[in-house]
């Protein structure tokens, strides 16, 4: 299951999505998060999971690929869902059987809170997947670079969120080879009592944290040996380039938005 993860991954290609400038993206995303909590009611959740569908086509990912790689976050969405259905007591009553009992307001508010989170999800790993880490480091520090009048370190915080963002796939990879290893050495994680299956975890974490801290090393010398010192004075091989299709897009969530707040209540 590790090695289907996309947390952090970058898929090449030429879609629609692919072709966006990164600080549109990065301003899309941040514009839809704010969007996902003005939905109040079924049409509006409606539109906002359409809308999210119609993003995913236009970057030519299959929804498949997309959804079996998201599989703990939907884990956890499926048991918010449950958390909201069983434990809301508010509305109609629909179903008394035993000590279960599920309430109109639960159900509704344990789909919509599921569909928020779903959405935001979705949204947020279709931009890693488009977005290789070097084009979300130059358009994040291109958005805040106005913050640099204010003397913070605006480079360095966005060279440490795209590494961040690259290590997740790193990590996951050497998770998954470590965990092989160790099951053809006769270790066994998936049985046994919750005492005996975190004890079989620690021959795992061990390891892990020694090879992250080992790769961080490399990094680190590795960007010295090359004379980093920094965002000052430096300058762009990548140059970003603001089309069509960049205002397009922020033109037509602002619709979106804007259909929203005309629905709501």
């Amino acid at each position: 299951m590790l090695e289907k993860m996309i947390f952090g991954r970058y898929i090449p290609g030429t879609s629609f999505v692919h072709k966006l400038d990164p600080r549109s993206k990065l301003l899309f995303v941040f514009i839809f998060i704010i969007a996902v909590f003005l939905a109040n009611n079924t049409i509006t959740y409606a539109i906002l999971l359409a809308f999210t569908l119609l993003v995913i086509f236009s970057s030519r990912i299959r929804l498949y690929f997309l959804l079996s790689g998201l599989k703990p976050i939907l884990f956890l969405i499926v048991f918010t869902m449950l958390m909201h259905i069983f434990f809301t007591k508010e509305g109609s009553l629909l179903v008394h059987w035993g000590f279960i009992k599920v309430y109109t307001e639960g159900l509704r508010q344990g789909i919509y809170i599921s569909t928020r989170f779903l959405v935001l999800v979705l949204m947020t790993s279709i931009l890693t997947l488009t977005t290789s880490p070097i084009s979300i480091t130059d358009g994040m520090e291109d958005l805040l670079g106005p913050l640099k009048r204010f003397k913070l370190p605006v480079h360095e915080l966005a060279l440490m969120m795209s590494i961040s963002l690259r290590f997740i796939p790193t990590l996951m990879d050497e998770t998954d080879k470590i965990l092989k290893a160790q099951l053809a050495r006769g270790s066994d994680i998936s049985s046994g009592t919750i005492q005996q299956r975190i004890k079989a975890v620690i021959p795992l974490l061990v390891p892990l944290f020694v090879s992250a801290f080992k790769r961080a090393e490399d990094l680190a010398i590795a960007m010295e040996v090359r004379g980093y010192r920094g965002g000052e004075g430096r300058t762009r091989y990548r140059q970003l380039t603001w089309s069509w299709r960049d205002t397009a897009i922020i033109i037509l969530l602002v619709v979106v938005i804007g259909i929203l707040i005309w629905l709501r209540g």
